[in-house]
């Protein structure tokens, strides 16, 4: 985690070797035609230049292009379609991701390598749109760039293979780049990443500590006391590192986090510890969980009485440790998934005192009837069944085992320097890449599960679909609506990936309705901003990324006229000096 300052913001404050890849030449030209889209959709696509797989390959590489401009001041964006909503609010949209892939010396690293660049779109009714992006000033930057122009990659990163750095025993990999995701809270801005240390905790909190019941497995104690001075000690890694995923209970107005042990990623044992913190960054809360499982944790949920885990099964590769050592092989390879079960743990443990002082085994989880490996939670929500049982829902998203693989995410191929579009686009694309799915758990009074559901979302929408997102006012409340990034399949090389939609949800009867960008153009993950009324009553946001136009937009829609023509209000163009790689997640900040 880094703390971020911007003159513009707010006050400061498995292992498997794979052959190399045939890099098609670039194409020799840009030209595009768009035609009218179908219906229930605002455009459809096709170029004029035939969709090859020569396109597919520069258009995917370019949304992962580095970007070395930083601003000294703010810009001005200028609208290039419609206009900025009357009702539009004012504030600050924050954006989180990777801006530095490829330094001086020939390395290229994995994107989740690369180091954090922070947006920032400012909106003002009298004033406009100002744009600012700087890089976080994090450790890994002030030693791989300093004060010069030039970048030498020092470190490895979980993720990369150095190719012109230090390579056979380099240690330095716990490279924390601040790229995953942004908040502003407590006076302070925030960059966050899977690795990085707990903030300030703050003080006089009060703390309530959950005690694990006894795990007779004396010898993952011996290991913990064996790997930590050499985790810390050789490799750098901080005792506790900090999930990029935090939530916010709008209830409460608390902000809810979660760290686990460095030792964690390579024992069956796993650490959770809970902070909730008021407005002003006091911890109020503090719970601490030990759960005999072998886990990788990316997001979770919250309820009113429980914080949940879901579960992604996880074991040690013995090769993939060895060639990692070397540095000649991703350090992430140390590890591969599990798929022994044909279900999902989903971990139910006690929030609040009430949960705490049921009795409840909260080590024994909830067995999913389907085989998942989490990705993203848009909302979770708990009401009550009567007798003291309870309805526990959870909206997200999630793929296959099948699919899923940490050292290939995104394509990446260390061997020739260029990422493979090909693995993020399988030929089962609609069963194994991300889904949206819906999650119900029954519980009686004694909170044993009595039964457990998994279901598509949607039953129009069965293509790929990720980062789902709320209005956040429906945060931990039946919600009726989730916008996430999804694929139209119109691209016949790209089809599933980069995303090319929003796609609107109802989950109430199942429905779709989906908006479209036009021509060879992707899209981030959509951020909802409430205007007050309904639930649907607000606009979305997002980046557009025009890659063969080498341009970025920002773009407003509608979230009640998601499906029409109309839902595109404005479109705003970021300098072509400033156009910025694929972002990763934002957040709005009302001022």
């Amino acid at each position: 985690m880094a703390v971020c300052t911007m003159a513009t913001m707010h006050a400061a404050v498995h292992h498997h070797h794979h052959p190399l890849l045939h890099v098609p030449p670039p194409p020799r030209h840009r030209a595009r035609v768009v035609v009218r889209g179908a219906a229930g959709t605002t455009a459809a696509t096709v170029t004029s230049e035939p969709d090859t797989f020569s396109n597919a390959f520069w258009d995917y590489n370019l949304l992962f292009r580095s970007q070395r401009a930083e601003t000294s001041d703010p810009v001005q964006l200028r609208v290039v379609e419609g206009a900025i909503p009357a009702d539009f609010p004012a504030g600050t949209y924050y954006l989180a991701g990777p801006g530095m892939f490829s330094d001086d010396h020939g390395s290229i690293v994995h994107p989740l390598d690369g180091h954090g660049y922070l947006r920032s779109f400012r909106f003002h009714p009298d004033h406009g749109v100002h744009y600012s992006a700087r890089y976080v000033e994090t450790a890994a930057k002030s030693e791989e760039k300093g004060d010069g122009a030039s970048w030498r990659f020092t470190h490895r990163g979980p993720f990369s293979v150095l190719q012109g750095g230090h390579r056979v025993g380099n240690v330095k990999v716990m490279k924390n780049v601040a790229n995953t995701s942004v908040l502003w809270w407590g006076g302070r801005l925030l960059c966050l990443w899977e690795g990085g240390m707990p903030g300030s905790t703050g003080s006089g909190g009060r703390t309530a500590a959950a005690t694990a019941p006894w795990l007779v497995e004396a010898g993952l104690d011996v290991a913990t006391r064996l790997l930590r001075p050499i985790l810390s000690g050789v490799f750098s890694m901080p005792p506790k590192r900090l999930l990029a995923h935090y939530k916010v209970d709008p209830k409460r107005n608390r902000l809810l986090m979660v760290a686990c042990n460095a030792e964690d990623m390579l024992l069956p044992r796993a650490n959770f510890t809970f902070y909730e913190f008021d407005a002003g960054f006091g911890l109020v809360q503090k719970r601490e969980f030990v759960l005999p499982a072998h886990l990788m944790i990316h997001d979770w949920a919250f309820t009113d009485s429980h914080y949940v885990v879901l579960g992604n099964r996880i074991k040690l590769d013995i090769p993939g440790s060895a060639l990692a050592m070397t540095g000649t092989y991703p350090m992430i390879g140390a590890l591969q998934l599990d798929p022994s079960k044909e279900t999902t743990p989903i971990y139910l443990l006690p929030r609040s005192t009430e949960a705490l002082a049921s009795g409840r085994d909260w080590t024994v989880p909830v067995e999913a009837p389907a085989q998942m490996w989490s990705m993203h939670v848009g909302n979770a929500f708990e009401e009550d069944l009567g007798r003291g049982g309870l309805d526990i829902r959870l909206h997200m998203s999630a793929c296959s085992y099948e699919w899923f693989q940490f050292h290939r995410m995104f394509g990446y191929n260390w061997k020739n320097k260029k990422l493979d579009p090909t693995f993020m686009n399988a030929p089962r694309g609609k069963e194994l890449l991300p889904r949206l799915v819906q999650v119900a758990i029954e519980l009686d009074k004694r909170g044993s599960c009595r039964r457990c559901s998994v279901k598509r979302m949607s039953y129009q929408w069965n293509k790929p679909a990720d980062f789902p997102a709320i209005n956040p006012n429906y945060a931990n409340k039946r919600s009726r609506f989730i916008y996430a990034g999804g694929a139209s399949g119109s691209r016949k090389f790209l089809p599933y990936f980069p995303f090319d939609s929003v796609v609107k949800v109802d989950v109430s009867d199942g429905t779709s309705r989906l908006w479209s960008c036009e021509g060879r153009k992707f899209v981030g993950e959509p951020v909802f901003i409430p205007t007050g009324g309904g639930e649907d009553h607000g606009y979305v946001i997002l980046v557009e990324y025009a890659v063969s136009e080498d341009r970025c937009n920002l773009v407003v829609l509608d979230a009640r006229k998601i499906g029409k023509k109309s839902a595109l209000v404005a479109k705003l163009q970021v300098p072509k000096h400033l156009t910025f790689p694929m972002g990763f997640h934002g957040f709005w900040a009302d001022e």
